[in-house]
């Protein structure tokens, strides 16, 4: 592992992984208008990888790597020769080849509600926050990660604002089936531990409910979804701005510790109405008259961090 003194971009590659699903892939496609050279790190599932077998043939910056997290050798070859390091983690939607004991995870995943997700999300931040540990090259980890890893608390309902320096407590999380809160959590810690044991210079980025064309219902983040707007911590992230702040934390040596990555509050209902209508057919999404009051939530989530770290960003494109 590089030393953080020593961060620069003079190779200017980087490994994106896993490049499979909507931001991994989009900030791919951003990282190559910025002039770098990517690898991009992907899983055979969804569809969104299969456009850069296409790309890579005509274009010399981008090498897809088919790399698996919990194959750990092929994460080696997808970091070989990268100075950073964009890690997101998304689970398999089809039926990708997998050993018996990945096989045993899922149907775990299945019997009990997504509750084993957290042990194969913590398993694959293990593997490749080791594998970054083993190489001479990366300089920088860009983690991806959630809001909901510091949402969620019995003690958070009585506190002040909250930011980045809150946790969810995992024990609420399990008692209230907060799958998703939990998995990203505990992937989380064990990606924090790991990276001050090994020394990477890591960096997280927490970000919102991700309005990407592809979000539904079914989206795990908004299991409590009454109960974050209740709290005024319900956030969500435009897909360009979650993509610049990772590119720019990345870029920025002054970028430490966990950001929280949102642009948009839901706190009023008319945000309601409209996020509703965004999830939901017509037919299915008209809401209660009562809920065109213009009752507002009060905000208790800060992303200052951020914003005073983006203040500067310049999002044109480079030249060089």
């Amino acid at each position: 592992m590089a030393t953080a003194a020593s961060f620069n971009q003079t190779s200017k590659t980087v490994c994106v992984m896993d490049a499979s699903g909507r931001l991994g892939s989009s900030i791919v496609h951003r990282l190559l208008q910025r002039g770098y050279s990517v690898h991009a790190a992907v899983q055979n599932h969804g569809k969104l990888w299969q456009s850069f077998e296409g790309l890579s043939s005509n274009n010399k910056k981008l090498k897809v790597f088919h790399s698996d997290p919990f194959d750990y050798h092929s994460i080696m070859d997808a970091l070989k020769g990268c100075c950073g390091l964009f890690y997101s983690f998304e689970p398999p939607s089809d039926q990708p080849t997998y050993d018996v004991c990945q096989l045993y995870i899922l149907l775990l995943i299945l019997v009990h509600e997504r509750e084993f997700m957290a042990d194969v999300e913590v398993r694959a931040a293990h593997n490749v926050l080791e594998a970054c540990a083993q190489t001479n090259t990366i300089d920088k980890v860009v983690f991806t990660s959630s809001a909901t890893t510091v949402i969620w608390s019995d003690s958070h309902s009585k506190a002040p604002d909250l930011d980045e320096r809150n946790w969810s407590d995992l024990n609420f999380c399990r008692k209230f089936k907060l799958w998703q809160a939990l998995s990203k959590t505990l992937a989380e810690k064990t990606a924090w531990a790991l990276a001050m044991d090994r020394s990477i210079n890591m960096v997280t980025v927490n970000g919102g409910l991700l309005m990407s064309p592809d979000l539904t219902i079914a989206n795990p983040y908004l299991k409590g979804a009454a109960e974050m707007y209740e709290d005024g911590v319900f956030v969500t992230v435009d897909l360009r701005f979650i993509v610049d702040t990772h590119i720019h934390v990345f870029e920025d040596i002054t970028s430490y510790g966990r950001y929280l990555c949102f642009n948009h509050v839901i706190k009023c209902n008319e945000d309601a109405v409209k996020l509703a209508n965004t999830l939901l057919p017509p037919s299915e999404s008209s809401l209660p008259q009562s809920l065109e009051a213009t009752r507002i939530h009060q905000q208790r989530i800060s992303n200052k961090k951020l914003s005073k770290l983006m203040v500067d960003f310049d999002s044109k494109l480079r030249v060089d």
